[in-house]
């Protein structure tokens, strides 16, 4: 349902296509935006509220359209010269003929109790869902299953020159498993003096970003979030918030680099 690391996967992946010289596209529903489209994002009119944060955050490495409807959003994707259209958080719509069907996976926790929402966390049972499946990523540890081929990669911060051994922060964030990026903090050296956890690409309203900043600041503390979240701050913020960018690291990623050289 959410939390997995779908949104890094499809930047890796756009960044693997335009070294290989192709020109995707990345199609969105713009879940959390109030944008119907078929649209194309321009982070230099377009906020989250329109489009959803993921697109946002996407549209700084590969040109994204939102559209609710995948085929008007793949028709307009190549309209605008995409020759390769990708297709995040789509193994369960059918509206498009998939080339190539990529399943993420948090290897922490796995499939969890392996039950359907709302039992569970899942959106159908794993077997059918990797029946459709070419390869698995599994990010943060390997998670052991029967069908296709999987790989496991991991999720490193990005480095910036950013010096957090022994920055105090107030962390916040509203993704799928927040601690995850509170541990990531820990793990760079950060002294996570408090933290604040809302709900799955929830909007923080500016008087609860106020307060959050009049916390930190009694506790002589930085306010430090993810670049998803980032993404859905009032442009006034950006500036005042730390924000930690991670980027997946496939280990041993021959076969995905076989899948995609395949595709052509």
């Amino acid at each position: 349902m959410g939390g997995t690391g779908k949104t890094p996967t499809t930047i890796e992946l756009v960044r693997r296509l335009n070294d290989m010289g192709k020109n995707p596209c990345v199609i969105s529903r713009g879940y959390g935006g109030n944008t119907a489209g078929p649209v194309m994002v321009d982070i230099r009119k377009h906020t989250a509220d329109d489009m959803g944060d993921e697109p946002i955050l996407m549209a700084a490495f590969a040109p994204v359209c939102v559209a609710r409807d995948r085929v008007l959003g793949a028709k307009l994707a190549l309209q605008n010269g995409a020759d390769v259209l990708v297709l995040d958080d789509a193994l369960q719509n059918p509206s498009l003929f998939h080339d190539l069907t990529i399943t993420v996976v948090d290897g922490a926790v796995g499939f969890g109790n392996g039950r359907v929402f709302p039992a569970g966390p899942l959106r159908e049972p794993t077997e059918t869902g990797l029946s459709r499946s070419d390869l698995v990523i599994s990010i943060g540890g390997m998670v052991a299953i029967d069908g296709p081929d999987a790989v496991s990669a991991t999720l490193d911060p990005l480095q910036t020159g950013m010096d957090w051994q022994g920055l105090r922060a107030l962390a916040f964030a509203g993704i799928g498993r927040p601690e995850k990026f509170y541990k990531t903090l820990r793990d760079l050296g950060a002294d996570v003096v408090q933290t604040r956890s809302f709900g799955d690409h929830q909007k923080i309203p500016e008087p609860l970003l106020k307060r959050l900043l009049t916390e930190a600041q009694a506790m002589n503390a930085q306010l430090v979030t993810t670049e998803k979240d980032a993404a859905r701050l009032p442009k006034a913020w950006q500036q005042q918030v730390i924000t930690l960018p991670v980027r997946l690291n496939i280990k041993q990623d021959a076969k995905l680099c076989a899948l995609l050289q395949g595709l052509f």
